[in-house]
């Protein structure tokens, strides 16, 4: 019987040898007929299916059969390697929790076991659980130092990611990198992922195929290109991120994410994945999972400021106003560069005055953006109007003066001044400033429409308030303040038609504005014919 083992063995191992995976597999099958408990068997039936089910080469699905086969060398033998190998093909099948489970078991019976704390580094790294990951590739490296390439290639990968501004994390990075060199020679899943890199250069004139494609003959041939590439290669991230690129370019978010989060499943830290993913969420306007997803980002990569930006962004449209300005005020502490910070910091300021109503703390944003860009226009027109609402009067009109002296001819500036100056009861002062930003502007619809509005109900010029409005309307013709305004001007002149149709315009273009109380714009009408 022992004879005839070995030279099952032996057929087997020959048919591995020469690539025929399928011709293995029949003849453990063949042995198992005859010997059904033989645990080795099992084992090695389950490792055949496993390595079949992982070529890149195979879009065969055996991972389940890879697992009971393992599971029937489990009742007969119980040994750390079955429950590691169990573990292991739970990793691949996607089911982590299982997987981590697994690999706890192989660790309770051999507290020594290399492979299993490595293969828990790679499933936490997929888990986002990045501390825990580095905890036990560290713990791989300690009980197996020379056969630990692929636990120093993984420290390597996570110190990198987490390297932005952290300089002992590039040092880290650096000295993993050049451990998994030095360990590679007593690794053989190591040199295995090495050869199978290799083996990635023959894609170079697929990909190059597909580019020239885009360039030539359009997006949709070079789409055909890759699906017929990943078709023969399904283990191959980058032909994933080129796909999920071209659907998002032709507006297919659902197909584009499908394939990042397959490239994100095969390379856990691909971080350009991961970035493109959120922003098809975004587009798509799946803004939770676009959260989840930044999230885990920033696990990865803490310390990138543009990350907590746009998770910010995103916040702020879902209505978590606290969690945007936690996240905001993060970006700005991270601080990356002065223009990029000063861009946050009004962000913020905002938030905190659109909001929050929190005008003290909008203000102290705006003065932080300012002393890191003082030559932005934008920010002393934030801070201007925020301190008008605030009614520091002196204060906005001092922001004002000192814009203008970089910008005299900037229409905003000359319209906020009259509006400020509106406010105050300066009625000639706020004219004049309304004059010269239609003067610096043509086209400057809230000037018209402000300067229209002084002249009928603060001075009584009613054909003068008309001129101001219908210019108004010209320019903005879904301007739903102007055209109530300019309603209201000509019923003033007793054409109460011509008021009522205008009235109507009004409501019709408030409905998608929204800048009118509905009622208002109702009762005017109404009064019209009272």
């Amino acid at each position: 019987m022992k004879n005839e083992t070995k030279i099952l063995e032996n057929k087997i191992k020959k048919e591995v040898k020469t690539g025929n995976v399928k011709s293995a597999i029949e003849l453990c099958q063949i042995g198992l007929q005859k010997d059904p408990t033989n645990a080795k068997l099992h084992l090695r039936l389950g490792d055949l299916y496993l390595t079949w089910h992982l070529d890149i080469y195979s879009s065969s699905q055996y991972i389940d059969e890879a697992i009971t086969e393992y599971q029937l060398a489990l009742e007969s033998v119980d040994t750390p390697e079955i429950y590691y190998k169990i573990g292991v093909a739970q990793f691949h099948k996607g089911d982590l929790d299982k997987a981590v489970n697994y690999f706890n078991n192989a660790i309770k019976k051999n507290p020594k076991y290399a492979k299993a704390y490595y293969m828990l580094a790679e499933t936490y790294t997929k888990k986002a659980r990045f501390t825990d990951a580095i905890e036990n590739a560290k713990l791989a490296v300690k009980y197996a130092p020379l056969s630990s390439s692929c636990a120093h290639y993984l420290l390597k990968s996570l110190y990198q990611v987490s390297s932005f501004r952290i300089v002992k994390n590039k040092i880290k990075a650096f000295y993993e990198h050049i451990m998994s060199i030095l360990t590679l020679p007593f690794d053989q899943d190591a040199i295995k992922r090495v050869k199978e890199s290799f083996s990635y250069i023959k894609f170079i004139p697929v990909l190059f195929k597909g580019f020239i494609a885009v360039q030539t003959k359009g997006i949709e041939n070079a789409l055909d290109i890759y699906i017929e590439a990943v078709d023969k290669a399904p283990g191959f991230v980058p032909l994933y991120c080129l796909l999920g690129d071209i659907y998002s370019s032709l507006g297919r978010y659902e197909d584009a994410i499908t394939e990042y989060k397959m490239a994100i499943w095969l390379d856990s830290l691909n971080i350009p994945a991961y970035r493109h993913l959120c922003k098809a969420y975004e587009d798509l306007g799946d803004y939770d999972n676009a959260v989840d997803i930044y999230e885990k980002l920033i696990k990865i990569m803490p310390n990138m400021p543009e990350y907590h930006s746009n998770l910010a962004n995103i916040l702020y449209i879902k209505g978590d106003v606290d969690g945007a300005v936690s996240h905001f005020q993060t970006a700005i502490t991270l601080n990356p560069n002065k223009e990029w910070t000063s861009v946050v910091n009004q962000t913020l300021g905002f938030v905190f005055q659109e909001t929050k109503q929190d005008l003290d703390a909008a203000i102290t944003s705006y003065q932080s953006a300012y002393l890191m860009t003082p030559e932005d226009i934008d920010i002393y027109i934030n801070l201007g109007s925020a301190f008008y609402d605030k009614e520091d009067y002196e204060n906005a009109l001092t922001v004002y003066r000192n814009a203008l002296e970089l910008e005299p001819k900037n229409a905003k500036i000359h319209c906020n001044l009259g509006f400020l100056y509106w406010g105050k009861g300066d009625t000639d002062e706020a004219i004049r400033e309304y004059k010269h930003a239609i003067e610096y502007d043509k086209t400057y619809s809230i000037a018209y429409n402000n300067l229209g509005v002084i002249y009928l109900d603060d001075l009584g010029r009613v054909q003068n308030a008309i001129e101001m409005f219908k210019k108004a309307v010209e320019y903005n013709p879904n301007y739903a303040l102007a055209h109530f305004n300019l309603a209201r001007s000509i019923a003033i002149t007793g054409d109460k038609i011509e008021a009522a149709k205008l009235y109507q315009i009004a409501q019709d273009v408030n409905k998608v504005t929204a800048e009118i109380d509905p009622q208002d714009i109702t009762d005017k009408i109404n009064s019209l014919f009272d």
